[in-house]
């Protein structure tokens, strides 16, 4: 008799997602049926100084509008934290909205843990990240919850918005960290292509390599399940198509929704439980260390964690390269074709990565909290390295 796998997938708290409504109305009708009367929105640069998107989500808020921030940079600093917080606690925010991408969604996601906890410096952030022991355990600090809640309204594909981990990268070290608690999940989230039409390309697309990325992490998992891999599978047939109608029309609002809903249904595996691999990992060292774009760590690293990986896991890798198309061929070199096809950079040096750079790469990768979850196993920072040295 077959042994039957076992498992938990676990939920998260968010309890609505709108898909195609326009964001202002469908913020409107949030705020409406939560009873919140001072929202604070975190929003991008782009969108509130070159485009009246944020002006008009204000607009129809109308007296529930408290305040607006801006000035998030990427991989969401410590010191932007707590100057959204700041803003947050001087606006007495009841809701905080999140309108931009992955760096806006994190910021506005820590916010409440910050306000919940009195974090007044990036210092104190400190004792609340996650970390792991120099014997590779997973430690979440324990504190407050938070007393207020967030809505996500995403313009990039990187997903976080359905995550309750969030990142924020400490200043000092140039480690971009994780915070994680349950109620740190949006309580909804809006997704309107609409507002995507102002993100550029490169982000876009990026972005959307990240979420194809989060699905084949996914796939390539010895420690998934039926529900995640179709989950995971059809997340890469709907980002596949999705991109590569957007790159041919720009314009193509069901192409960008396509690429919207495909990113939920590749986040949903990791929030169930499926832990990710090096190419996460090391994503998350070169954008605190190296300032390397979020999507951008994934469309250099994915590949060649496929190659380094396919010794090990080559019949669910089988799999990716069928999800795109193309059965029978190598994952690694199919995927690597279509990242190229979208314009994105495919080399650590493309990235301005350094040969100086890796050593210290491969020993942070060893204290994120997918470092040594690969399914091939990676134990020491060596293992790192070959992985890195096949990219530069």
């Amino acid at each position: 008799m077959t042994e039957l796998k076992q498992g938990v997938i676990t939920l998260t708290h968010t309890e609505r997602v709108h898909t195609g409504i326009p964001a202002g109305e469908a913020l409107r009708n949030e705020a409406e049926q939560l009873g919140a009367r001072r929202v604070l929105i975190v929003a991008s640069d782009t969108l509130a100084k070159k485009t009246d998107e944020i002006r008009k989500i204000e607009t129809l808020l109308g007296d529930r509008h408290a305040a607006t921030f801006t000035g998030v940079a990427p991989h969401g600093p410590r010191t932007d934290v707590i100057a959204a917080t700041e803003a947050a606690r001087a606006a007495k925010a009841d809701l905080i909205v999140s309108v931009g991408g992955g760096s806006v969604t994190d910021v506005a996601k820590i916010v409440p843990i910050m306000l919940a906890n009195d974090v007044r410096t990036a210092e104190e952030m400190g004792g609340y990240h996650v970390y792991v022991t120099p014997e590779g355990a997973l430690v979440n600090p324990d504190f407050k919850t938070q007393d207020i809640r967030t809505i996500c309204v995403p313009t990039t594909l990187s997903g976080g918005e359905f995550n309750p981990l969030s990142g924020s990268t400490d200043p000092v070290t140039r480690h971009k960290q994780g915070y994680n608690k349950p109620l740190m999940a949006p309580i909804a989230v809006v997704l309107d292509p609409r507002l995507t039409v102002h993100t550029p390309e490169w982000l876009f697309f990026s972005t959307g390599v990240r979420a194809l990325d989060h699905a084949i992490e996914t796939l390539q998992s010895f420690q998934s399940n039926d529900f995640c891999d179709g989950l995971a599978e059809s997340a890469l047939h709907l980002l596949t198509e999705g991109l590569a109608r957007v790159k041919a029309n720009p314009n193509d609002l069901e192409a960008r929704l396509k690429c919207q809903i495909g990113v939920w249904q590749s986040m949903l595996p990791i929030i169930g439980g499926v832990p990710m691999g090096a190419s996460h990992a090391i994503g998350h060292v070169l954008g605190g260390l190296c300032d390397v774009p979020h999507g951008y760590t994934s469309c250099v690293m994915s590949p060649f964690v496929l190659r380094y990986n396919v010794s090990v896991n080559a019949a669910r890798q089988a799999r990716i390269a069928a999800a795109f198309g193309r059965p029978g061929e190598s994952a690694g070199d199919v995927v690597d074709e279509f990242i190229t096809k979208l314009g994105m950079p495919r080399s650590l040096s493309a990235v301005g990565v350094t040969e100086d750079k890796l050593q210290s790469i491969a020993e942070y990768t060893m204290q994120d909290i997918w470092g040594r979850t690969n399914p091939r196993t990676i134990s020491q920072p060596s293992d790192v390295m070959e992985i890195l040295r096949a990219a530069v």
